[in-house]
C-alpha cells in the first residue's frame, strides 16, 4: 500500500465528521466560532418565561372581564367579552388621587436622593480623608438595617417635625433608606472614570464643582438612571411608611390604596382589584422602558476591575 492511500484513508473520517455537521462546516467557511445549542439554558429560560407571563396574563385577563364571568369560567380562562367597566369603577373610587400621591412621592424621593448621592459619591471617590472613608462605611451600614426596625423612632421624629399625615412624612424616610444603595452604585460608576481625565481637568484649572458638572455628571449617567429607577421602585412600592405616617384618605399612596380598596370590595370583586393593580403598574413600566438601556450598565459598573 502506498503512502498516498494511507493518507487518504486517514483523512476520510475527518471529511465524514464535517459532512455530518453542516453547521460546523459552515462556521469554518465563514470564519465564525462554532457554538452548540444550549438546550438546558433554553429550557430554563422557557420555565422562567412561564413563571413571569402567567401572573401578567392573569392580571390583564381578569381586569377585562366581569365578576360573573370570572367566577363561572375560572381565573385563567380567556374572557368571553371584553369589559372596561372595571377601570371606570376604579377611577370613580378615588384611585387617581392615590396614583398622584405616589407619583409625587416617587419623583420627590428620586430628586432628593440624586441631589444628595451625587456629591457624596464624588467625595468618596476623590477624597483621601479618613473621615470621608469612615463616613462611607457608616453609611453602608444602612443597607443592613430594615425600615421596620426603625419605624418607632422615625414616627417620633416625624411628629416632632410636625409633618405627620403629609406626603413629606413619606418622602423623607424613604429617601433616607434609599441613600446607602444610591451612594454605593454611584461610587462604583465614578471609579470607572479614568484618573487621567480628572488630572486633565485639574491642569486646566477646573474647580471641584466644575469637574463634577462637566466631567462626572455626563459620564455617570448610567449610574444615575439606575439609582433613579431603583429609588422610584422603592418609593412606589413602599407600604410601611404610608401606613404609619399618614392617616387621611387624601394622603394615601397606591400601595395603601390597593390594600384599602380590596377591603372595600369585600374580597369578592377580583376583576376590579386587578384593574387597580394594572393601573398601578403602568408608571413603573414607562420608567423601565425609558431607562432599560442604562440600567444594566449602571448595575455592573465597577465590578470588572
Amino acid at each position: 500500500m502506498s503512502t498516498t492511500d494511507t493518507l487518504t484513508r486517514e483523512r476520510r473520517p475527518h471529511r465524514t465528521a464535517a459532512a455530518r455537521s453542516p453547521r460546523r462546516a459552515r462556521a469554518r467557511r465563514t470564519g465564525r466560532p462554532y457554538r452548540r445549542a444550549d438546550w438546558a439554558g433554553g429550557a430554563a429560560a422557557a420555565v422562567w418565561l412561564v413563571i413571569v407571563a402567567v401572573p401578567l396574563y392573569y392580571v390583564v385577563a381578569s381586569s377585562l372581564r366581569d365578576r360573573s364571568d370570572y367566577l363561572d369560567a375560572g381565573p385563567l380562562s380567556l374572557p368571553h367579552h371584553l369589559v372596561f367597566s372595571n377601570y371606570r369603577t376604579v377611577l370613580d373610587s378615588g384611585f387617581p388621587t392615590y396614583l398622584w400621591n405616589s407619583i409625587v412621592v416617587s419623583a420627590a424621593t428620586v430628586a432628593l436622593v440624586l441631589l444628595l448621592a451625587l456629591p457624596a459619591a464624588y467625595a468618596v471617590v476623590r477624597s483621601r480623608s479618613r473621615f470621608v472613608s469612615a463616613g462611607f462605611s457608616v453609611m453602608l451600614m444602612g443597607l443592613a438595617i430594615p425600615a421596620q426596625a426603625t419605624i418607632v423612632p422615625v414616627y417620633l421624629i416625624i411628629t416632632r417635625l410636625h409633618v405627620y399625615d403629609t406626603l413629606l412624612a413619606v418622602i423623607l424616610p424613604t429617601a433616607a433608606f434609599s441613600l446607602p444603595m444610591a451612594i454605593l452604585v454611584l461610587t462604583s460608576t465614578m471609579r470607572d472614570i479614568p484618573g487621567e481625565l480628572y488630572e486633565a481637568m485639574t491642569m486646566d484649572g477646573a474647580a471641584a464643582l466644575q469637574t463634577l458638572r462637566s466631567l462626572v455628571l455626563p459620564l455617570s449617567r448610567p449610574g444615575l438612571v439606575t439609582i433613579g429607577i431603583y429609588t422610584a421602585l422603592g418609593a412606589w412600592n413602599g407600604f410601611i411608611f404610608p401606613l404609619v405616617l399618614t392617616q387621611s384618605d387624601a394622603r394615601r399612596t397606591v400601595t395603601l390604596g390597593l390594600w384599602n380598596y380590596q377591603g372595600q370590595q369585600g374580597g369578592v370583586n377580583v376583576p376590579a382589584t386587578m384593574a387597580a393593580v394594572l393601573l398601578s403598574l403602568l408608571p413603573l413600566l414607562v420608567a423601565y422602558l425609558f431607562g432599560r438601556r442604562q440600567l444594566l450598565s449602571g448595575l455592573t459598573a465597577g465590578f470588572g476591575k
